[in-house]
């Protein structure tokens, strides 16, 4: 079982309320629905986010903050699940529409915009990254449909992920700088495995995604920028994901003098720690903080 987040995430049994298609003033395509409320009135939504690199038919989320109003400029968070995956890892598995609207409502986190889109394989493997293909969906896809359906923020965009969608998140924001002001790793690793798009690569190819390697060379623009980076780990990691890992690129990260939050499961909640750690992942995202 490698870096799988099946056995992390026990997705819940949940029936959504009525299909309803997405009201034309929030933004969305009226091809969406909503499929999950939270508990202060934010909503997720779900349709597809049209692809020009993989011609993927599969759903994305939207999640839209309590009192959304499209005259409101928002920042936004494009959420990477791991592999195998998929949106509903966040939506059902850590009920980040609950998390989402508690951070909200007690003025921890400013209303922000969340993406989930889908990645990867279709069938359950976890031989993927968010590279290649899924790379420029995210890039070239992905973020323009947002920007082009929401008055957003792009000076306070944010990009995070479990396991292969930390990883994901901390390459593809090192990648593209200033796309992204915040990057964030949930469980994730800073070396590609050779896997996916990376099976047959070439040393060349590997290093350009090393989030390692990346860091190091980018460390003045970094700053410049203001990138900052939230990483989060349990003290002994998950399937191949070592926990050290984590340790050493928050260790590089403060040498090179860049913005960086490390959150440590505690022990006594052993087990959980993309639930446990999910205020923090959106409060660090946010531009209030």
């Amino acid at each position: 079982m490698r870096r799988t987040t099946a056995a992390l995430l026990s997705a819940v049994a949940f029936v959504a309320p009525s299909a309803t298609a997405a009201p034309p003033a929030s933004g969305l395509p009226s091809t969406f629905v909503l499929i999950r409320t939270g508990p202060d009135g934010g909503n997720v939504w779900e349709g597809r986010i049209p692809d020009h690199h993989v011609n993927d038919p599969r759903l994305s989320d939207v999640y839209l903050p309590p009192g959304f109003s499209p005259t409101i400029r928002y920042p936004v968070v494009i959420f990477l699940h791991g592999f195998w995956g998929s949106p509903s890892s966040f939506v059902h598995g850590l009920h980040l529409a609950e998390a989402a609207d508690a951070e909200i409502t007690a003025g921890r986190a400013q209303p922000f915009i969340g993406v989930m889109p889908p990645g990867g394989p279709m069938t359950k493997t976890t031989s993927d990254e968010w590279a290649g293909v899924w790379e420029d969906y995210v890039v070239r896809d992905v973020v323009p449909w947002v920007d082009a359906h929401f008055l957003t923020e792009p000076s306070h965009r944010a990009i995070g992920g479990l396991s292969a969608g930390g990883f994901g998140a901390i390459d593809i924001g090192l990648r593209h700088p200033g796309m992204f002001r915040t990057l964030e790793s949930w469980g994730g690793y800073f070396r590609p495995f050779l896997d996916g798009p990376f099976a047959h690569a070439t040393q060349a190819d590997l290093r350009a995604h090393t989030p390692t390697l990346l860091v190091s060379r980018q460390a003045s623009q970094l700053r410049r920028l203001g990138t900052r980076f939230f990483l989060s780990t349990g003290r002994s990691g998950h399937g191949d994901v070592k926990a050290r890992w984590t340790f050493e690129f928050a260790g590089e990260l403060a040498g090179l003098r860049l913005a960086h939050k490390l959150w440590v499961l505690p022990d006594a909640k052993r087990g959980h720690l993309f639930r446990e750690q999910l205020p923090a992942a959106i409060d660090y995202a946010s531009p209030a903080t």
